[in-house]
């Protein structure tokens, strides 16, 4: 693995991590990570720089809800227009066509429960084109701190993650 790609991968996991770190975690000079994140985003490879939360944490009532979403396609757009309709939404996180049972997979922003019926009910099930939609609530997030402490450990060592994260 090249010097961009484990300086991506340390990033896309903790974007508040010091060019200082990333030089420690490998070994490199502070001035050709600081070289490689501006080129990085020159480039457009890095787009953006995002937080994770753990929402169990804190007190609010907020929630992760995945939609399945049937839909008619459209004549000669096939699922380009219905899709364009739905991803604009600002509550829509991420977006995927899916082969199955159903069309769209939507993962929405975190949010209160009230806030994600009235999405579903006053703005996804108005939609023509869209047949039916079942909503999942995401009851614990399991894989996503499993594979960052994992990665983590594969790039900087479980000693450097102990004294970070220790509390």
């Amino acid at each position: 693995m090249n010097q961009r790609e484990n300086i991506l991968k340390l990033i896309e996991q903790n974007s508040r991590l010091k060019a200082s770190e990333i030089a420690t975690m490998l070994d490199i000079e502070e001035s050709v990570v600081e070289e490689i994140i501006t080129e990085l985003e020159e480039e457009k490879v890095i787009i953006g720089y995002h937080t994770l939360i753990n929402w169990d944490k804190t007190e609010d009532e907020y929630v992760s809800a995945m939609i399945e979403v049937k839909v008619n396609p459209q004549r000669g757009q096939g699922f380009d227009r219905i899709a364009s309709l739905i991803y604009n939404f600002p509550e829509v996180e991420a977006m995927y066509l899916m082969s199955g049972g159903y069309d769209f997979s939507i993962e929405l922003k975190k949010a209160p429960m009230r806030e994600i019926a009235r999405f579903v009910t006053s703005k996804l099930s108005v939609i023509d084109e869209v047949q039916s939609t079942a909503t999942h609530v995401i009851l614990k997030n399991i894989k996503i701190m499993e594979h960052y402490l994992i990665m983590m450990m594969k790039i900087v060592g479980w000693r450097f993650l102990y004294e970070r994260f220790r509390e």
